[in-house]
């Protein structure tokens, strides 16, 4: 597809920030409406429940890695120039980081992804959360916390290059859509034993096919363009540092990453509003306040140091099948589960013993 036309009108850059936007949009009312968060399904996990929650992470993550890795195929996507494949790999980071944002999001109730949706919806509780987690995220990678973060990620590397996982064991050129085929497979089965409706495995597939469509475009973009444009999709640790100071100083040209963050927004409010979703919310008191605040400090340095948040690294790096991706996401989904079973489970214990069923449901 030529799109010199349209490089000459907005630029390089202005053309991947409209990108941006629109991938944004996509994953904003995806995401409102199918609920998609992987806090809720590692909590479900925790809990012995696979249920609604579960089912659209699976089908969100097994959509993303399907499309990424069927446009990779095509000659659609060079993914081998992607950030997470091409540059060197934090296996002490991942690690790590992936423990400290797993245990954030749960404390936060929400990964970062999931707090610009709520914040979108009128919920002030994750307004100031991600406020907070894109603070920690810049201090994180420029500020008082960067060589923090540089000591524990340089504990382990993967060397020059991240380690790709289908070649790595020799699996051949379609074992990633054979993954994200079977995955989707195992996806349905678990969406329909929950009971889950059409239009809510609509939008979750929406949120996983936003990653493979940023992939796509930002490729596009960049085969075309005339300075260099990053091949890149989803993330929200990076874009929010990167956005909030674009705000403060309208310093830096506006990119892919700038227009994401407010596409997101746009698309959460317009489908929280046209669904009549729509209402503010705030904190319930200091302690609640305290944990919610601690949690997205946590969960900003955890991404900064993963390489990456819930989405970026959990979803996006995940479906290049890169080793340090895969191995953050793992580490979220531990750090998850054992802080809601410290925290959260045992808390809940000490007050009430036998909690009934829809007080467990509730706090989902």
């Amino acid at each position: 597809m030529d799109i010199s036309g349209i490089l000459e009108i907005t630029g390089d850059t202005g053309a991947a920030a409209l990108i941006g936007i629109a991938v944004g949009v996509i994953f904003g009312v995806s995401s409102q409406r199918s609920r998609f968060c992987l806090r809720a399904a590692t909590v479900e996990f925790a809990r012995g429940r696979l249920g609604d929650r579960m089912s659209v992470w699976l089908l969100c993550f097994s959509t993303a890695v399907f499309w990424t890795q069927a446009f990779t195929l095509a000659d659609l996507v060079p993914l081998e120039q992607a950030r997470w494949l091409a540059s060197p790999g934090s296996i002490s980071g991942a690690v790590i980081g992936g423990l400290l944002f797993g245990a954030g999001m749960v404390l936060t109730r929400g990964c970062s992804g999931r707090l610009l949706v709520l914040a979108a919806s009128g919920n002030l509780r994750a307004l100031l959360s991600g406020l907070v987690f894109a603070v920690t995220a810049q201090m994180s990678l420029h500020g008082v916390l960067a060589p923090l973060r540089n000591s524990l990620a340089g504990l382990w590397t993967t060397g020059a290059a991240n380690i790709e996982l289908t070649s790595f064991f020799g699996l051949g050129p379609y074992a990633g859509v054979a993954v994200g085929a079977v995955l989707a497979a195992v996806a349905l089965v678990v969406s329909r034993r929950a009971g889950i409706g059409w239009p809510v495995l609509v939008f979750g597939s929406g949120v996983g096919f936003a990653v493979g469509a940023g992939w796509l475009l930002t490729a596009l973009v960049a085969a075309q363009a005339f300075d260099p444009v990053q091949i890149e999709s989803l993330t929200f640790s990076g874009p929010s540092a990167d956005t909030l100071m674009y705000f403060m100083t309208a310093e830096d040209a506006v990119d892919f990453d700038i227009g994401l963050i407010p596409g997101v927004f746009i698309g959460a409010a317009l489908a929280a509003l046209a669904a009549r979703e729509w209402k503010l919310e705030g904190f319930e008191g200091a302690k609640s306040m305290r944990r919610y605040l601690s949690g997205a400090a946590m969960m900003g340095f955890g991404a900064m140091l993963a390489g990456g948040c819930a989405i970026g690294a959990g979803v996006t790096g995940g479906s290049t099948f890169a080793l340090t991706a895969w191995l953050a996401l793992t580490c979220m989904w531990i750090g998850a589960v054992a802080t809601d079973y410290l925290v959260d489970q045992r808390g809940s214990a000490a007050v009430d013993p036998t909690p009934s069923g829809p007080q467990l449901q509730k706090s989902l």
